[in-house]
């Protein structure tokens, strides 16, 4: 991958452009609570070839919220949890909406 390659992925949410040091410094919390998800299996930081860990902006927005959790008090195995358990929750409701749509558009008479 070009250097032109890498900038053109910057607008990628998945793209792992963060280091440890850096995902931390956002996030205001330490590498240690990062490695802590990652072994709670919230997220899989992806490797660079030199085997350092790199972050993408979704893996922070969903450190972020395990964050807010570990600071109103739980544990960061229950944390991790609550925030899968949320991702799953919006997952299923998006998929709800959609095959809704889908069986309205099929049948526009019954929608009425």
């Amino acid at each position: 991958m070009t250097a032109d390659d890498s900038f053109g992925r910057l607008d990628d949410d998945d793209y792992p452009a963060y280091t440890m040091g850096r995902a931390a410094e956002m996030l205001g919390t330490s590498p240690g609570f990062l490695r802590a998800i990652g072994e709670a299996r919230l997220i899989t930081p992806l490797r660079s070839e030199g085997g350092h860990r790199r972050y993408s902006r979704y893996q922070l927005r969903i450190a972020a919220r395990a964050r807010e959790l570990v600071d109103q008090g739980t544990s960061i195995e229950a944390a991790c949890r609550i925030v899968i358990l949320e991702d799953q929750l919006e997952e299923a409701q998006r998929l709800n909406a959609e095959y809704r749509r889908a069986a309205e558009s099929a049948n526009p008479t019954a929608a009425a």
